[in-house]
């Protein structure tokens, strides 16, 4: 099996998102996983989901960076992250990440040099991306060394881990399937949390790039009341874990402008599938960014 290549082009900024893959699934024995990941934290890691917003947040000093930061130091220290990223999209296949130094992927166009030039040079960790292969039994999942670290994945960890001493993988979003996979798949993730994994979802609850409010300040309010009216019906869904209801989250009011396009909202259907459940969600960080972009962060576990 091999990836159909996937390119699509998103919003105004031109988000780039996608993947041109072909790779081989690898295959390695439980005791070559064990032996090479070493022993598993004795506390079983949590689960998160990061509202990434605008690439330029690896740059900015603002309430929202400033508490990623204070995130980072309030987690116990991860074996590994395994980072499901809305800026990672197959076709027809779900990948993984194996190398051992995986690359700084600038995928986004229009924004200074300075960002270009930024830098995530954290390790892989290629046993326990390969035991995620076992661990999923949705789908078959493919090894491949042709992704890195998208700026879904290093603009939030840049702030989370600034020393990019913990190893990182990413699991791609195979863009053909429903709702109700992406949280099966999570479902299946959550083996790896007793790996000393941290299973980390990054999009945006609300995200239309062709409805934001450029030049609204950071707040608690968004500037549209679809983007308001969806982001509290997601809140008070996990409030309840009402799982059903997010899966099935095109019921929810303003879903069709909120979540004009899945992709965003895919990476937390992971982190939802990957809590276990009655695991509730804390709210780590709620705000918008452009008037319309949820920065909404959750911890579970």
């Amino acid at each position: 099996m091999t990836f159909t290549p996937m390119t699509r082009l998103l919003g105004r900024r031109g988000f780039l998102m996608g993947s041109a893959l072909g790779a081989t699934a690898v295959l390695a024995s439980m005791t070559e996983i064990a032996h090479a990941a070493g022993a598993a934290p004795a506390r079983r890691m949590p689960v998160i989901f990061i509202g990434h917003g605008s690439p330029m947040n690896a740059l900015a000093d603002n309430a929202f960076t400033r508490r990623l930061a204070a995130w980072g130091r309030e987690l116990p220290r991860p074996t590994a992250i395994l980072s499901v990223s809305a800026h990672w999209l197959s076709q027809g296949a779900t990948g993984v990440t194996v190398q051992t130094r995986p690359k700084t992927i600038h995928d986004f166009g229009g924004f200074p040099q300075a960002l270009f030039d930024i830098e995530y040079p954290a390790p892989g960790h290629p046993a326990l991306a390969r035991e995620t292969i076992g661990a999923v039994k949705q789908t078959p999942v493919i090894a491949t060394e042709q992704w890195g670290l998208d700026h879904g994945t290093w603009t939030v960890l840049k702030h989370l881990y600034p020393k990019a001493d913990v190893p990182v993988f990413q699991l791609s979003i195979d863009y053909d399937k429903p709702a109700a996979f992406h949280h099966a798949v999570g479902r299946d993730l959550a083996a790896l949390r007793d790996q000393g994994v941290l299973v980390m979802g990054s999009g945006n609850v609300v995200h239309n790039l062709r409805a934001t409010d450029r030049g609204t300040p950071d707040g608690f309010k968004a500037s549209r009341p679809w983007a308001q009216s969806f982001d509290e019906a997601v809140k008070a869904a996990l409030a309840g874990r009402d799982d059903r209801a997010l899966i099935g989250y095109e019921k929810l009011e303003g879903a069709s402008t909120a979540v004009a396009t899945p992709d965003h909202y895919f990476p937390f259907l992971y982190a939802l599938g990957a809590a276990a459940p009655g695991e509730r969600a804390k709210t780590v960080y709620e705000g918008f960014q452009s008037g319309t972009l949820s920065m909404r962060c959750l911890q579970f576990g």
